[in-house]
């Protein structure tokens, strides 16, 4: 599978599980807007069966080369960023993963199990990063008891392994070229952004601007019942170029630190 492919398969299944993100593709391109991707960003457990290079290898296996690593010592989380080596057009991915030996026994205990009931042969399928989640209904019990301990543990825990985010590249918008122009038409047509640290991340002196809208609630499947939880968001992203005219391709640990909340839960 072609590295298009493995975005468009991405984007498909997105698309339909998360139709406010679907949405915002529709309005954008309603406005005349060419809408190009900046990454598309995966989340994962620090367990060698499903680690970020496991979820990378059909990315590596498509032209993909790692380019950088991020710690996010407030959420126990490491990441690593990749970008295809010829296609310039292609979005960066970006796969995190959580350090679960530094939470509770019962978050261990219960990651463990989930990981344990993944089939092993989804376990050594390409497909990996498409499968969602894999290990049976969840509990909502148990959802919630994760949340006290990290939302991105209790969201993994729910939805798997899919795209947590694609991501708007403003600087191929053309009428809503700087993200304060993005934020205020998504805010017109009935979108919460994720003001977590400000709507804002970043600056063009950090050479990268981020926002997003809070994930959806989608209605969800548990062993007690239908529940209403966060599924997954878009993000937006203006990138600016160094002192060698180049545009900035890496991120900003302590603005991607805050875009992690965009799935946290909320009432609504």
């Amino acid at each position: 599978m072609s590295h298009e492919k493995i975005f468009d398969t991405l984007w498909t299944i997105y698309t339909a599980q998360n139709p406010g993100s679907r949405r915002v593709y529709e309005l954008l391109s309603a406005e005349g807007e060419t809408i190009i991707n900046d990454h598309v960003a995966f989340r994962t457990f620090d367990h060698p069966q499903i680690s970020i290079d496991v979820l990378a290898g059909e990315f590596l296996e498509n032209g993909y080369v790692y380019k950088g690593d991020y710690r996010f010592e407030e959420k126990k989380l490491y990441a690593k960023h990749f970008e295809h080596n010829s296609d310039v057009h292609a979005p960066r991915v970006f796969i995190s993963h959580l350090i679960t030996s530094e939470f509770s026994p019962f978050l261990q205990q219960t990651i463990r199990k989930w990981i344990s009931a993944i089939p092993a042969s989804k376990l050594a399928s390409p497909g990996l990063i498409y499968s969602g989640n894999l290990s049976g209904l969840p509990e909502f019990e148990v959802f919630e008891k994760l949340r006290k301990e990290s939302e991105y543990a209790a969201w993994l825990y729910v939805n798997g392994f899919c795209a947590n985010h694609f991501t708007v590249s403003i600087n191929f918008l053309k009428k809503h070229d700087s993200i304060q122009k993005v934020n205020a038409f998504l805010k017109q047509n009935g979108f919460i952004m994720n003001d977590a640290g400000g709507e804002i991340r970043g600056s063009p002196g950090e050479l990268l601007e981020q926002s997003s809208i809070r994930a959806g609630m989608v209605k969800t499947q548990f062993v007690e019942g239908i529940r209403e939880v966060p599924g997954c968001y878009y993000e937006f992203a203006r990138r600016y170029p160094d002192s060698d005219g180049q545009l900035y391709s890496g991120f900003i640990a302590r603005s991607a630190d805050k875009i992690f909340e965009s799935t946290d839960f909320y009432k609504h």
